[in-house]
Order: structure tokens, then sequence, then C-alpha cells
């Protein structure tokens, strides 16, 4: 196989993209390659091709597996993968099998630990807003919050990737817009299906939760997040409008359908103690998109790396890692899903810089960073086949159970 590493005259590292197919040629990674330049790959299904491809990066050579999806093609679509709870975690195989996926990749950061904070469970939920099948799931944690790298400046935990009931990918920020209404007045809700909730606030939890223990959502603040748990905790239990139950504990098990568990800390928690079993409360909840008008039938957290065909200022370069990326082209109706491979030899991946350039020199003109790691997977489903194969090398050796991920799906 052949392989090539140099530099432009500006310095910067330039890609020479190998294939099985043959030698795709050399990108600069400050411009995008030529049309058509990435050979036709294997295909999956109507509308999803899946090809591998080697990039020669500053801290040697990484190996990529591609998903192309084309959203215009009216028998394939997107959603997103995961394991029924958003406090839950699963494998990109066995949820894409469970989902009957032809295709997947995994998904957000996720509360994979908690060493922090001794008899504290970690959840396996997502950091930003989730939505599948075009039902709200969860919003975001706050920024001080979140696992994995360093954001870029200017971006937030509410950042999402998301495919429009239009069909179309865009990048966008879902901010969560709720009200606990109560007999003495109605406040803001500030949190909804999160493992952290900002500080002060009252967050709900409903039925999407899942059984993990709420008492994760009070530990760490806003700008902390191994910070220590809240002393200052209170939680209800709303059903048919009224409350069933309180305590000064955030508690576990799951959640009955048609319930709300309201839980607050410092100034939220002394908000909740002002009510009464048998009060009157109604909880209002939905995410509120910056700039589209069009709902979303699917949304996933991470942090945007590209847009409008410019890398964003201030991404990392020094730090090469296994990753995950997704990007479109063509207005949002073509889809670019990458995993790089984690086998010993490529383990050396991209910076996020390269990563965006990578995208770019694809033909994506914007793109999303999701985890990496030991979570970067993808999978895809042979004709008659009734499993899916994981196409990559997890890092790890084998698949990381993971919060979420992106199923594609055909109906051809």
């Amino acid at each position: 196989m052949i392989r090539r590493h140099r530099r432009s005259a500006a310095g910067r590292a330039v890609l020479t993209v190998v294939t099985a197919f043959g030698v795709l040629a050399g990108a600069a990674l400050a411009g995008a390659a030529p049309a058509g330049a990435v050979p036709a790959g294997r295909h999956i299904a109507p509308g999803v091709t899946y090809r591998q491809f080697d990039v020669d990066a500053a801290a040697g050579p990484a190996h990529a597996h591609l998903l192309t999806v084309d959203l215009a093609n009216p028998h394939v679509r997107v959603d997103l993968l995961y394991p029924g709870a958003v406090a839950a975690r699963a494998t990109v195989s066995w949820m894409a099998d469970s989902a009957g996926a032809v295709a997947g990749v995994n998904g957000d950061f996720f509360n994979i630990t908690e060493t922090q904070h001794p008899g504290v469970e970690a959840t396996g939920a997502s950091v930003g807003p989730a939505i599948a099948d075009g039902q709200v799931l969860k919003a975001a944690v706050p920024n001080g919050q979140r696992f994995g790298p360093a954001l870029p400046p200017g971006t937030s935990t509410r950042d999402v990737f998301g495919v429009g009931t239009d069909r179309r990918a865009r990048l966008d920020r879902l901010s969560l817009s709720g009200s606990v209404h109560t007999p003495d007045g109605t406040f803001p809700l500030e949190g909804l299906n999160q493992y952290a909730l900002a500080e002060n606030s009252v967050g709900a939890f409903t039925a999407r939760w899942g059984s993990a223990s709420r008492m994760r959502a009070v530990c760490g603040t806003d700008t902390q997040r191994s910070a220590p748990c809240s002393t200052d905790t209170y939680e209800v239990k709303v059903q048919g409008g009224h409350v069933v139950s309180a305590s000064d504990t955030p508690g576990s098990g799951p959640v009955p359908a048609g319930t709300t568990v309201l839980v607050g800390r410092e100034e939220g928690a002394r908000r909740l103690r002002k009510l009464s079993v048998g009060d009157a409360v109604s909880v209002t909840h939905g995410l509120v998109a910056a700039s589209s008008g069009v709902p979303y039938a699917f949304a996933i957290g991470g942090f945007p790396v590209l847009k409008d065909g410019a890398a964003l200022s201030g991404l990392d370069n020094g730090t090469s890692a296994v990753r995950t990326v997704v990007g479109f082209k063509g207005g949002g109706r073509q889809l670019l899903i990458l995993a790089l491979d984690g086998a010993a030899e490529y383990r050396a991946g991209l910076t996020v810089a390269e990563e965006a350039d990578t995208m770019r020199s694809l033909g994506a003109s914007d793109a999303f960073n999701l985890d990496g790691g030991g979570s970067t997977e993808l999978v895809t489903r042979d004709a008659g086949a009734s499993t899916v194969t994981v196409r990559n090398h997890p890092s790890g050796a084998a698949e990381r159970p993971v919060a979420n991920g992106i199923g594609v799906f055909s109906a051809g």
C-alpha cells in the first residue's frame, strides 16, 4: 500500500488518501479535495455506501472508515440509536441490531465514570441534547459538567448535529424551555433527564430516564465536574398532576409512565420544599432550536468543528486520537460519517484540527465531532446478513458500551 507524508509550502500537513481501489490525489489540509476524488465503496443499501482509506497525518498514518448516506433517497433515513433509556449504555452493534439499522456509529460523550464522587453511580447518560424519532429525550448538562476534550471557543454542550423533518442535516443549538407550575407560582425548569443539573436549579426526570440513581444530578458545579455533591437537595414525585411523595435525597428506580420526578439543589431544593403531598403541580418542557424553524426528527450532542466550509477557530492541533465525526454536504442532503480505526498501527489518530480538515477534503461543508477513543466504532450489515459487522478495530480491543449513536436505516 502506497503512503506518503509531506508538508505544503505553508507548513501544513498534506493528506494522501489511499484505498483498496487506488491512490487518492494528495489534498492539502488547507483546501478541499477534487469533487469525486474518493472512489466508490461498497454498496450497503439504497443510498448508503461504505469505504475505507488511509490518511497521512502529523502523528503518523490513520485509517478511516466512511459511510456516505444520501438523504435525498426516499428509502434511507437516520435516527438516534440508544439502549431504550437515557441512563443506560450498550454497544453500537447491539443497538444497531435491535433497531434494525443497516449501519451505525457511536455518538455523544457520556457520564462514563464517577471516581471523584465515591458511592455515586455513573449513569451512562449522554452530555448533550438528544432527540429520537422526533421525541425529546433529554437536554444538555452545564458546560463544566461535560466529559470529553475541551470545547472549542464559542461552542456549548447544547450544540447538536441533527436531521430535520425536511430530511436535511444541520448544525444547531438546542436549549431547554420549561416551567414548573405550583400553587405558589411558576418557576423555570432547568434540566430534563440530565446526569448533572445546574446549581440552584430544578430538573425533571421522566420514564425516558431509566432506572439509574438520580443522585449524580446534584454533584459537581457549573464549572467543576469533580466538585462535591450538594448537601441541600430535595425530590418530589408528581403523578396525575399532583405531588404524591417527597424526599430529601434523590432516589433511583424506574420512573413510571405519566410520572415526573422533580429534583432540586440549593435554591431549587428550597422551592420544592414549599410543596406538600396533594398539591397540584404541572410541568412543561421542550427543546428550542437556535437557528432552525424545522422540527428535528433526530438530534445528537457533540461539538462542531467545521461550519460553512471553514474550520472553527481554536481547534486543538496538538492532541492526536482515534476520533468519530459526522458531516454533511449538498445543503445537508448527503451525510459523511467517519470513524477512525483503533488498531495499533493507526492508533495515533488525528487532532481535532486535522479531523476538520479531513472532512473538508472529503467535500463536507459542516462537520461535528462525536465521542472518540475507545468509544469509536462503525458497523454495517451486509446484504442478506441478520446482524451487523464491526468494521473498525476499537482501540480498547473490544466494543465499549456507549450512551447512543447514529443509526442508518433503509426501506429498500
